[in-house]
């Protein structure tokens, strides 16, 4: 983290980050940005890297993201220790780039690991970008904070919905990837280094928060407080739509049923009930309701059914079904495997976090 000329950043980070810790603004010396209480975050390609080196890990990678910005890259210049694949994957990954590929090399190996393991059979051999379609109504220029956002699908789904899209993620080879492929896409999208815990933007920032596929990761203390988080940084009447597994799922109680149902650790997800859910996101940010997102598995989208196998293809039909029919059946609701969370951030919601 030495001060190492470099140019100037997005003058945008200077203008909406604050330290993670104390919430004091930041100015750039060099390769860093420092607050009044000089706490230091260095910048690696014109990415501000927020983490709070103190803080406990979520999914193991902001360790190795802070370790990384000291040793570089690596050969291959993708810092692939950073991210959360195992040694034989980012091996893969330096041989794909090193044979050519039709898309970023990172994106091709990390897209089980943020699209859901019914991707596996892509690992390798994506052809293009499989960008989902957000479930938000037309952005219209509105901020939105993607929470996780890994390579970026979420984040690029926002910008072409209109949305002013921000990423944030605690692995720094996910975000420089993110970054390459917003610039091969043509897209205006911003990213940061940081922890769902210690978001660096001051309260109100926000008018949505969008989460798919990581907060399942995080205990049920860490989850409450990213949750909070998201709150904090929303503007009075933005809203947060975030993605969680139930414990009632059909597919989530075999999963369940094969860790004995013992208490998760580490990486592996957690399950909640529907009411768990109500309560915390109308005490961390305002109003919510929960809504259906699919059956048999967690992160199936029908915009991707021109990736899936035949099998694959017929769960997605059949999830797409079941989530159509328990509009009418509602009972069947709660056995649906993944829901949207959505609240709308009222201006009481911070007050009761600091009660």
């Amino acid at each position: 983290m030495s001060d190492v000329p470099a140019p100037p950043i997005d003058r945008w980070y200077l203008d909406h980050l604050v330290c993670p810790r104390d919430h004091q603004p930041l100015t750039q010396r060099h390769a860093t940005l420092v607050c009044p209480g000089d706490h230091r975050y260095p910048l690696v390609d014109g990415i501000p890297v927020m983490l709070v080196a103190e803080a406990s890990e979520t999914i193991g990678v902001a360790g190795d993201s802070l370790a990384a910005v000291v040793t570089g890259g690596g050969a291959s210049g993708l810092y692939v220790e950073t991210l959360s694949l195992d040694p034989r994957e980012r091996e893969g990954i330096v041989e794909l780039q090193r044979g050519g590929s039709a898309i970023d090399p990172v994106v091709a190996y990390l897209v089980a690991a943020t699209n859901g393991m019914m991707y596996r059979h892509l690992i390798g051999a994506l052809e293009r970008y499989p960008i989902p379609e957000l479930s938000l109504p037309p952005g219209e220029g509105r901020r939105l904070l993607d929470v996780g956002c890994g390579w970026g699908r979420w984040t690029l789904a926002a910008s072409q919905r209109g949305y002013d899209a921000v990423g944030i993620d605690p692995s720094l080879g996910a975000v420089l990837a993110a970054k390459r492929v917003a610039a091969t896409l043509g897209r205006t999208t911003r990213y940061v280094v940081g922890d769902a815990r210690h978001l660096p933007f001051p309260s109100g920032t926000f008018e949505a928060a969008y989460s798919y596929s990581v907060i399942q990761h995080f205990s049920y203390q860490d989850a409450e407080i990213a949750v909070h988080e998201m709150g904090r940084v929303l503007r009075p009447g933005g809203v947060a739509r975030v993605q969680m597994p139930t414990r009632y799922g059909l597919r989530c109680l075999y999963h369940q049923a094969r860790r004995r149902f013992r208490t998760a650790t580490g990486f592996e997800v957690r399950y909640w009930t529907w009411p768990q859910l109500r309560r915390l996101f109308t005490q961390a940010v305002g109003a919510t309701h929960v809504e259906v997102d699919g059956f048999f598995g967690i992160g199936l989208q029908s915009s991707d059914a021109h990736l899936m196998t035949p099998a694959l293809a017929t769960v997605l039909r059949a999830s797409e079904f079941l989530k159509s029919v328990s509009t009418a059946l509602t009972p069947l609701q709660r056995c649906a495997d993944s829901v949207f969370v959505e609240s709308v951030r009222s201006s009481t919601a911070r007050d009761a976090r600091l009660s």
